[in-house]
C-alpha cells in the first residue's frame, strides 16, 4: 500500500497538482524522527539525467523540491513545512569514474556522482592504492552531502573540511540545468556553493583530489578533566593529522584520541573501528538503563561510568580476523582507521532502538578552554541544585577541531565581522543524548539542554552545525554570522534558484527568503 501511495502522489506532485496526501521523511534514525515534517514524494532516482528530469518539472510547476542522500540528519529542518515538497534520493546515482593517480604523483583526481558515501568511495580508491586523505566524516553520509552542510573531519593540521577535497561541483540548479563550479575563493558562486545547505540545487557531480594509500596509527589516552580544562588544548590537537577529544563530566575524565601517518611496512595490523555498532545483548543492557535514565539520574552515572571504561579499550578488531584488538596504539589503513564502519555481525545502534537529539555549535579555538569552562560551570550549577548532568552516549560528549577553510557558511570560516580570531581554527563541541522513548519522550532534565545552547550561543561567538541543532538554536545562532557572507551567499542563492524551489526551514530562518 505504501508504495501505491507513492506512485499516486509522484504522479500527482510532478504534474503540479496542489493537494496531494503527505506525511513525514524521516532522518537515519527512522520513524519518529522526521528530517521533514511533511512531504508530497520521495523520488529514487537513478541518474543525473533523471536529477535532471525531475528537477525541470518541479521547476515548470513551482513545485517545493529537496535533495536527500542518507538522511544524516537529527531534526526536522531539511525542508520547509510546504506539504507539496518533493525528496529528491541522490542514494542510487553512485557512479564514479575518471580515476586518474599516475605511479609516484603525490595527487591525483577521480569524479563521483551524487550518491557515493564514504565507504564506497574509500572502498573503491583502496582497491586502487589511493586515499581521499583526511577530508572524511562517517561511514552513512553521502560526500555531496557532506559537502552541502559543510562536514568535516577533526583536525587542525590538515585539511578537514571535506569541500577542501572538492576541485569542482556540478549543480543542478532550480531551472533544472546542469552549472559547473571550479574551486575558486575569488568566486561569491565557489564560497557558497562550497557549503551551499541545498539552497542552490542538487550536487550532482564532483571532481575530487585523491592521494596514493597510506596507513595510520590510533592512540588513545586518559586525562583528568583539569588537564585540558586548564591545558594547551591546540597543542593538544594541533601536532597529529586528526586529533579529538572524548569528555566525560560525571567522571571528571577526558579520553584524547590522536592519529598520523605511518610507514606501510611499519605494522601488519588491519584495524577496523566501529563507532556506532552494537550487539543486541549491549543494545539491551543499554536501553533499559537509558530509559530508566530519564528519571533516576544514578542510571546515567552508571551508564557513563560503564561507557567511559568500554570506551577506554580500543574499539577496534582486526579486520582480517573479526578479533578484537586490545591495545594501544592500533594500526591500519586510513579509512579503517580513522573511520571504520559496522561490524559484519552487528547492527547501527539506532536500528537497535537506541535513538537520539544532539547540539554541535564550532567556537574559536583561542576560546576553547573559556567555552569548556563555561559547560563545566553549568554542570555544576545544576549538581548544586542536585541535579547531576552526565553523558548518555556511548562514546562521550565529542570535542573536535577544525583547520581553517573560506568560504561564508562553513565553521572554520575566518575573517568575519564578529572580531573573534578563527585563524587557527575551531573546536566543535557536540553533545549527543539519548532520547528516551518511555513518558513524554523528554531526557533526564530536558531543560537543561535548550539552556546551555542559549548560554553557549549568547556568550560566544559560536557557528551551529547545519544538521545537529533545532529550530530554536538556529534562530538564535543567526546574530553570530557575518551578515555580509548572509547577504553574498544570497545573492548566488537567487541567482541559482531564482523561484526559491530548494527552500529550506534553515534558509527561511537565515533570511535567504526575505
Amino acid at each position: 500500500m505504501p508504495t501505491l501511495h507513492r506512485t499516486i502522489v509522484s504522479i500527482l506532485a510532478i504534474a503540479g497538482v496542489g493537494s496531494v496526501s503527505a506525511e513525514p521523511y524521516n532522518t537515519f534514525d527512522g520513524e519518529g524522527f522526521p528530517a521533514c515534517n511533511d512531504v508530497a514524494l520521495v523520488h529514487n532516482a537513478t541518474s543525473v539525467d533523471d536529477i535532471v528530469s525531475i528537477v525541470k518539472n518541479a521547476s515548470a510547476n513551482g513545485t517545493p523540491i529537496r535533495p536527500s542522500g542518507k538522511g544524516h540528519m537529527w531534526y526536522d529542518t531539511m525542508c520547509s513545512d510546504n506539504p507539496e515538497t518533493i525528496i529528491v534520493r541522490t542514494e542510487f546515482v553512485n557512479g564514479i569514474a575518471n580515476f586518474s593517480l599516475e605511479e609516484g604523483a603525490e595527487s591525483g583526481t577521480v569524479d563521483i556522482e551524487a550518491g557515493v558515501t564514504f565507504l564506497q568511495f574509500a572502498e573503491y580508491l583502496h582497491d586502487n592504492n589511493a586515499s581521499m586523505g583526511y577530508t572524511l566524516v562517517n561511514w552513512n553520509i553521502t560526500m555531496a552531502g557532506a559537502v552541502a552542510m559543510g562536514g568535516h573531519r577533526s583536525a587542525i593540521r590538515e585539511d578537514s573540511m571535506v569541500a577542501a577535497g572538492v576541485l569542482s561541483l556540478d549543480i543542478v540548479n532550480g531551472n533544472g540545468d546542469i552549472v559547473t563550479i571550479e574551486r575558486d575563493e575569488n568566486n561569491d558562486d565557489w564560497l557558497a556553493a562550497s557549503t551551499s545547505l541545498g539552497l542552490l540545487g542538487v550536487i550532482v557531480r564532483m571532481k575530487f583530489k585523491i592521494y596514493p594509500d597510506f596507513k595510520v596509527f590510533a592512540k588513545q589516552e586518559t586525562l583528568d578533566e583539569d588537564d585540558v580544562l586548564n591545558g594547551d588544548i591546540y597543542g593538544m590537537i594541533a601536532p597529529y593529522a586528526t586529533a579529538n577529544l572524548w569528555w566525560w563530566p560525571y567522571m571528571k575524565k577526558f579520553h584524547w584520541r590522536y592519529y598520523d601517518e605511518v610507514p606501510l611496512t611499519l605494522s601488519d595490523q588491519q584495524g577496523f573501528q566501529n563507532t556506532f555498532s552494537i550487539s543486541d545483548a549491549e543494545a539491551t543492557v543499554a536501553k533499559v538503563t537509558l530509559e530508566s535514565g530519564k528519571y533516576l539520574a544514578t542510571s546515567n552515572m552508571f551508564f557513563e561510568t560503564t561507557a567511559f571504561t568500554l570506551w577506554s579499550a580500543p574499539n577496534f578488531r582486526e579486520k582480517t580476523t573479526q578479533q578484537a584488538v586490545l591495545e594501544w596504539p592500533v594500526y591500519g589503513w586510513n579509512y579503517d582507521v580513522l573511520i571504520g564502519g559496522l561490524y559484519p555481525d552487528q547492527k547501527p545502534e539506532w536500528e537497535e532502538g537506541l535513538h537520539g537529539a544532539t547540539l554541535e555549535l564550532a567556537f574559536p579555538i583561542t576560546q576553547a578552554n573559556q567555552m569548556l569552562k563555561r559547560v563545566r560551570q553549568a554542570f555544576d550549577d545544576e549538581a548544586a541544585k542536585g541535579i547531576i548532568m552526565t553523558s548518555t552516549y556511548r562514546s562521550g560528549i565529542n570535542i573536535k577541531f577544525g583547520k581553517p577553510f573560506y568560504n561564508f557558511l562553513g565553521q572554520v570560516t575566518y575573517n568575519t565581522s564578529d572580531g573573534a580570531d578563527w585563524s587557527k581554527g575551531a573546536i566543535m563541541f557536540d553533545f549527543p543524548t539519548f532520547k528516551p522513548t518511555i513518558g513524554d519522550g523528554k531526557r533526564f532534565n530536558e531543560d537543561f539542554y535548550p539552556r546551555l545552547a542559549k548560554t553557549l550561543i549568547d556568550e560566544f561567538p559560536c557557528r551551529p552545525h547545519w544538521t545537529k541543532n533545532t529550530r530554536d538554536v538556529f534562530t538564535n545562532a543567526t546574530k553570530n554570522l557575518d551578515p555580509d557572507h548572509l547577504a553574498r551567499f544570497k545573492v548566488v542563492r537567487e541567482k541559482f534558484d531564482p523561484q526559491g524551489i530548494f527552500k529550506s526551514i534553515i534558509g527561511e530562518i537565515l533570511g535567504m527568503y526575505d
